[in-house]
């Protein structure tokens, strides 16, 4: 039997996947949205190259994984009624990681979180009918708390429904954590909420540049519109991902919901600027906190610029920008005490992820696959 995972060409479940190939002998059904088998191939390579040499995915690709054609958003992922059975009556637990985080489109939020999210729900409904379903584990975001400002969020606190959600992730993500609870009652679930995932602790390579643009685009600020003592909660992927493989395959795990975060041990604006600009032997910015609104103004009109780098990260300041100024940190007591592991400082892994990103112009090299 086989654990089924969704959003293995993404970048978490990319970690979550490679975790499972390396570290257990488990094989897994992998959903890949490609028009043959070749590019589906491709494109796991592309995502797993970071993890593997080319030498151990192989033999994975032949012997430990089952690729499954097929679109998130469709009926039955769009598979025929052959492959959608094999999936259904080989899968025993479920990984959900593929997610839409276009912050700025509701209608692909909607599609990607909320219809997708209620295909695999309907798979694990007929795989529980059909032969019992060992465990479901959803990755959701810290997100879901809602609108915060100065706070240390526990996650049985995080969600509020009277509370204003940041944008359509939040508000879909918060959703899809509702539909777990009401339509998989009798399914042993766990919902993971990571909160800004930002590089790995082991290296400076990365396949995702979205946020780290914006880390870029901020570090590289004269001048900083954040009051300096303000936390952010930003953790390493290999963290979370060793999280999710660990308390997925635990036998009893003790809670439901987990913040795969820094918490308390978040750093200060203060810290992390300081460490970097040590780093790269540079002026430390100057903290400015009055100036927030005219800098908001200034990269709404930035994020107009098409076509070029400045503009680019300006129009993704713009969408995260709400999430550097709450000062809320979500507490991860709960996943240290279970795994007995806990995430890497920032401060430890943020000039080689700055000096990978820099180097390669916010694009991961990719190997093309071997021609013999």
């Amino acid at each position: 039997m086989a654990t089924f995972i969704t959003g293995s060409t993404g970048y978490l479940g990319a970690h979550v996947a490679a975790n499972l190939l390396t570290g257990c002998a488990d094989p897994l059904n992998l959903l890949v949205r490609a028009k043959d088998s070749r590019e589906a191939e491709i494109r796991l390579w592309n995502a797993l190259q970071l993890h593997l040499d080319f030498e151990r995915f192989h033999p994975f690709l032949k012997t430990r994984i089952t690729v499954f054609r097929g679109d998130l958003t469709e009926p039955r992922f769009g598979l025929g009624e052959e492959d959608y059975r094999r999936l259904m009556r080989s899968t025993d637990s479920i990984i959900h990681c593929a997610a839409s985080l276009n912050r700025r489109s509701e209608k692909t939020c909607l599609n990607v979180n909320l219809r997708g999210s209620l295909e695999v729900l309907n798979l694990a409904r007929r795989a529980q009918a059909d032969h019992g379903l060992r465990r479901f584990s959803h990755v959701s975001t810290v997100a879901v708390a809602g609108q915060r400002q100065d706070e240390v969020v526990q996650e049985d606190a995080a969600i509020d429904w009277n509370r204003t959600d940041y944008d359509p992730y939040a508000r879909t993500k918060k959703f899809s954590e509702h539909m777990l609870r009401e339509l998989l009652p009798d399914i042993s679930y766990i919902i993971f909420r990571p909160s800004i995932i930002l590089g790995d602790s082991r290296h400076g390579e990365t396949a995702q540049f979205d946020m780290v643009r914006a880390f870029v685009f901020l570090a590289q600020l004269p001048i900083l519109p954040f009051r300096p003592e303000d936390r952010l909660d930003i953790v390493n992927v290999d963290f979370v991902a060793n999280s999710i493989v660990t308390l997925h395959r635990k036998e009893k795990p003790a809670h439901d919901a987990y913040h795969l975060s820094s918490g308390k041990a978040s750093q200060t604006f203060h810290e992390l600027t300081g460490v970097l600009a040590a780093a790269r032997r540079a002026i430390p910015p100057l903290f400015v906190p009055g100036l927030e609104g005219p800098f908001c103004a200034v990269v709404n009109w930035l994020a107009g610029w098409r076509g070029n780098a400045v503009g680019h990260g300006a129009s993704l300041m713009k969408v995260f920008l709400p999430y550097l100024t709450y000062n809320t940190v979500f507490d991860n007591t709960r996943v240290v005490l279970e795994t007995g592991q806990a995430p890497e400082p920032f401060s430890k892994y943020c000039f080689p992820l700055f000096k990978f990103s820099r180097e390669h112009h916010f694009v991961y090299p990719y190997r093309p696959w071997p021609e013999d």
